[in-house]
C-alpha cells in the first residue's frame, strides 16, 4: 500500500512527539491528492501535527473488472474490507486503516498514535465518520468534508 506522510520539526528535541491526523481521500483520489491541493503543511507545522494520507485502494493488482467503473474497484476503496473471493485479499481498507498503517506509522515515525484524528473528504469523508464509529476510542476527533452519507442509496457508490 501507499501513504505520505508529513511530520513537522520538533521545536527542541525533547518536545512530545506530535499526534497524527489520518486524511482520507475520496472518490478516483490516490494518496496524493490531498497532500497536493490542500496546502495543509504550513498550519500542520505551525500546530505541530502530523497528517498521514493513505492510498484510497489497492494498487498494482490485476482483478477483472476493477477498472471498469470510476465508482468501484481502483480508486474506490471505500475503506472497507472486502467480502467478495477476487477483491479480499487486497481490497482490506478498513483494516489498512485501522490496524496496519497505525501500527507502521507508530514503529517508523516520531508521532504519537495515541492522539488521532480522522478527516476526509467525500469518500474519504464517508471512510472517516465510519472508522470513528466503529472504533470507539481510536480517534479523539473527527471530521468530514462532503461525506457520502448513503453510498448503497445512490446511482454509484
Amino acid at each position: 500500500m501507499t501513504f505520505s506522510i508529513f511530520v513537522p520539526a520538533l521545536t527542541n528535541r525533547c518536545d512530545p512527539a506530535p499526534p497524527v491526523l489520518y486524511f482520507l481521500s475520496g472518490l478516483t483520489c490516490t494518496d496524493e491528492n490531498a497532500r497536493t491541493k490542500s496546502a495543509i503543511f504550513e498550519e500542520a507545522a505551525k500546530y505541530g501535527l502530523a497528517v498521514v494520507f493513505p492510498d484510497t485502494s489497492a494498487r498494482g493488482v490485476e482483478i477483472a473488472g476493477q477498472d471498469d467503473s470510476y465508482d468501484f474497484g481502483s480508486g474506490a476503496g471505500f475503506y472497507l474490507n472486502a467480502t467478495t473471493e477476487a477483491y479480499k485479499t487486497n481490497y482490506n481498507m478498513y483494516d489498512y486503516v485501522t490496524k496496519e498503517l497505525p501500527i507502521f506509522i507508530q514503529n517508523i515515525f516520531p508521532v504519537d498514535t495515541t492522539r488521532s484524528a480522522i478527516s476526509g473528504h467525500s469518500m474519504g469523508g464517508h471512510g472517516a465518520i465510519s472508522l470513528h464509529l466503529k472504533n470507539p476510542g481510536m480517534f479523539q476527533s473527527v471530521s468530514a468534508f462532503a461525506p457520502i452519507v448513503n453510498p448503497t442509496q445512490c446511482p454509484w457508490g
